[in-house]
């Protein structure tokens, strides 16, 4: 690792450097919105809103379905990269917002947009090498979001999702629409696990993708706890990560009952079934040999608003008799 010193800044520019870093996000008003100034502190950057965002960019899918499902399409000046189709719930919404890209925009299409918020839903939404790091768009007076699930520190659980939609909506102006749907969640979330009444749970292992190793759904993500509400018991609860990678040794040794395959990208669920059913080494596991497969929107598995219903979804897959 190089190391460089920076060099001491005139003092008259120091200040105006101070005051630029310590303005405010938000457009300011005459006249304060309710709820306003709101301070909130996300994956340790705080942020101090004077009145909510109007230009708005999303970048992965789930950070997008949060907005749309608040009601604030009319809040995003644009929006990037798709996992996999839009619910239909939410496709007239998102229609009506420019798409500035297919994957991540490149910095300067992204300042095109002229946002004053970018709302990432992975830590690649701002990746540093390509000009997009959250310091780098915060001193063009642009604030940021990172989805919590991909905070460097802790787990994710129903509580961080309901903690993230409420920051969200406080963000904009919408602590009502965040309070009603937090209350519906727990309802469903509550009436999945009334269902499954102390079912005894299955051993799952997640098949994101991979071949020379399998890519995981380790403990940390929201998708473990999914898993673990759904009557499953992830097999990789003790990788300490959202998702890593785990050696095919290693799955033929904790013997799942059921893979759950997330679903997304170029490659077919009947290629990922392919690839695991034509592996002799393999063959023996027990949902190889059982061909025990669950399939899972990868959109439906990480902190976004699907997740509540995600629960009945894998519970009706694990348990089918339920």
């Amino acid at each position: 690792m190089s190391w460089r010193r920076t060099p001491l800044l005139p003092a008259a520019a120091l200040i105006s450097l101070l005051a630029a870093c310590s303005a405010p996000a938000g457009k300011p008003s005459a006249r304060p919105a309710p709820g306003f100034p709101y301070t909130v502190t996300n994956c340790g950057v705080t942020t101090t809103y004077q009145a909510p965002p109007h230009r708005a960019v999303t970048m992965n899918q789930h950070v997008t379905e949060v907005m749309l499902a608040l009601g604030l399409e009319k809040s995003l000046a644009g929006t990037a990269y798709l996992d996999d189709a839009v619910l239909p719930v939410y496709r007239k919404a998102y229609d009506s917002v420019p798409v500035l890209a297919k994957e991540y925009p490149s910095k300067e299409t992204l300042l095109a947009a002229d946002p004053d918020f970018v709302y990432g839903g992975y830590a690649s939404a701002f990746d540093a090498t390509a000009g997009r790091a959250r310091p780098d768009l915060e001193r063009s007076g642009i604030a940021t979001r990172l989805n919590t699930e991909s905070c460097p520190t802790g787990r994710s659980s129903f509580a961080d999702l309901y903690r993230e939609v409420d920051e969200v909506g406080r963000t904009f102006g919408a602590a009502d629409r965040a309070e009603a749907w937090v209350r519906t969640a727990k309802d469903t979330v509550a009436g999945a696990e009334k269902r499954l009444g102390g079912v005894a749970p299955v051993s799952v292992f997640v098949y994101d993708s991979g071949d020379k190793t399998a890519f995981t759904a380790g403990g940390k993500g929201i998708g473990n706890e999914i898993i673990t509400r759904a009557g499953g018991r992830n097999v990789f609860a003790d990788l300490d990560k959202t998702f890593g990678d785990a050696t095919w040794e290693q799955v033929v040794a904790r013997r799942p009952e059921v893979v759950v395959i997330y679903d997304y990208g170029t490659t077919t669920v009947e290629q990922k079934k392919k690839r695991l059913l034509d592996d002799p080494a393999l063959r023996e596991v027990p949902a190889i040999r059982n061909r025990r497969f669950a399939v899972m929107p990868l959109s439906d598995t990480v902190l976004g608003v699907r997740a509540p219903a995600a629960v009945d979804k894998l519970a009706a897959q694990l348990h089918p008799a339920r």
